[in-house]
């Protein structure tokens, strides 16, 4: 699989912008808040639906634009597909696959299979654990694209329940004897412990197939220096990813937590409470790994999830995103002994001679709104 062409309008700092690519090594040298990060962004969001910059997506609509449209050709097996997306602030975003409208947005997940490593990756390892479900669950969805619709759905019953148990701890403050309405509470713990079991489900399958490549790649990065292992810390106590058992256990969870629940007003049982714990040796990475282990970990992580979703049988795109002068000298060439080989890379970076010459394939130079190739 491989990217060939990129348009942009009205996207971040460009107006409009084409950029055509090949199979092999493309480096995007620019110097720094040119627009290189903008590009590979772009991209990510085609694969994601989201950006790994922001959490909304107003800022990536071009300043007094109504809306930004991303293009994207993508060959694989000899065929090229073209998506488009819309993206409108405010309102749901427009998509087209092979130029006719698709239903939703959602339906291009998976058209696109990308790998991203940016130097945000870094809160993966020192970050809260929204940054660790949210990994667990953009990969997820890479690999099985229907859990899209069960990420979203489990998102909608603890937004309903949250605000339901929100209203009745608001009217107990104030005074209220009776605390609310709570008789639909029922009726949302049986939705959530349903939607909560199979993405819980299907994190733990991720996890298992996961792990190993973690502790390999990590070993092929850090040169043998420490273990990387990972676990998930669910709010449940389950055993394995049994889609029944998982839902019986968040059920007598909810049960059991309702009063903490209602004086808290806050929803306290399920997947949105869970965390991937990451271990170095016998010690958590996160507050004990080095500034260069903690980076050598969230490489790993991303390169785990490149080998595991080729393991699929899909080769997906790679994008290093200003992470060469982050590295010394020995990460540099263990990362492009890892990665040269892959379908199609593409690196950005602000000096040329930051990216091991293995890797240098094609290059663009990017300046304010506009993309050169030079060779």
């Amino acid at each position: 699989m491989y990217v060939r062409r990129l348009e942009l309008v009205n996207f971040r700092s460009y107006e409009r912008v084409e950029v055509d690519f090949e199979p092999g090594g493309s480096v995007l040298v620019g110097a720094n808040g040119v627009g290189k990060t903008n590009l590979v962004e772009a991209l990510g969001y085609v694969a994601t639906l989201g950006s790994h910059r922001v959490a909304t997506d107003a800022p990536l609509v071009r300043a007094g634009a109504e809306s930004g449209v991303i293009r994207c050709a993508i060959v694989h097996d000899g065929r090229e597909l073209l998506v488009e997306l819309e993206i409108v602030p405010g309102r749901a975003n427009r998509a087209r696959i092979g130029r006719s409208p698709a239903r939703r947005a959602r339906d291009v997940l998976g058209a696109l299979r990308l790998v991203l490593f940016a130097p945000e990756d870094l809160e993966l390892v020192r970050g809260d654990p929204s940054e660790r479900r949210k990994y667990l669950d953009d990969l997820l969805v890479a690999r099985l694209p229907r859990y899209a619709g069960v990420r979203a759905d489990y998102e909608r019953v603890v937004k309903q329940r949250n605000a339901l148990l929100r209203t009745a701890y608001l009217a107990r403050k104030t005074g209220g004897t009776r605390g609310g309405d709570l008789s639909t509470l029922d009726v949302w713990d049986t939705h959530l412990a349903q939607h909560g079991a199979e993405l819980l489900a299907g994190r733990l399958e991720l996890v298992a197939a996961l792990a190993p490549h973690v502790t390999k790649a990590y070993d092929a990065v850090a040169a043998g220096r420490g273990a990387a292992a990972m676990t998930y810390k669910a709010s449940v106590s389950v055993e394995t990813p049994d889609r029944t058992a998982i839902e019986a256990a968040l059920s007598a969870a909810l049960i059991e937590a309702r009063s903490s629940e209602v004086e808290r007003g806050v929803t306290l049982v399920g997947p949105h409470r869970d965390d991937l714990t990451l271990m170095l040796g016998e010690l958590p990475a996160k507050g004990y790994a080095s500034h260069g282990e903690s980076w050598s970990y969230a490489l790993a992580l991303r390169l785990a999830a490149y080998d595991l979703l080729r393991a699929d049988g899909i080769e997906p795109v790679l994008v290093l995103d200003d992470v060469f002068a982050e590295l010394d000298t020995g990460r540099r060439a263990r990362l492009a002994d890892l990665v040269g080989q892959a379908s199609q890379l593409l690196v950005t970076c602000a000096v040329a001679e930051d990216v091991p010459e293995a890797l240098r394939g094609s290059r663009f130079e990017v300046s304010e709104g506009g993309v050169r190739r030079v060779h």
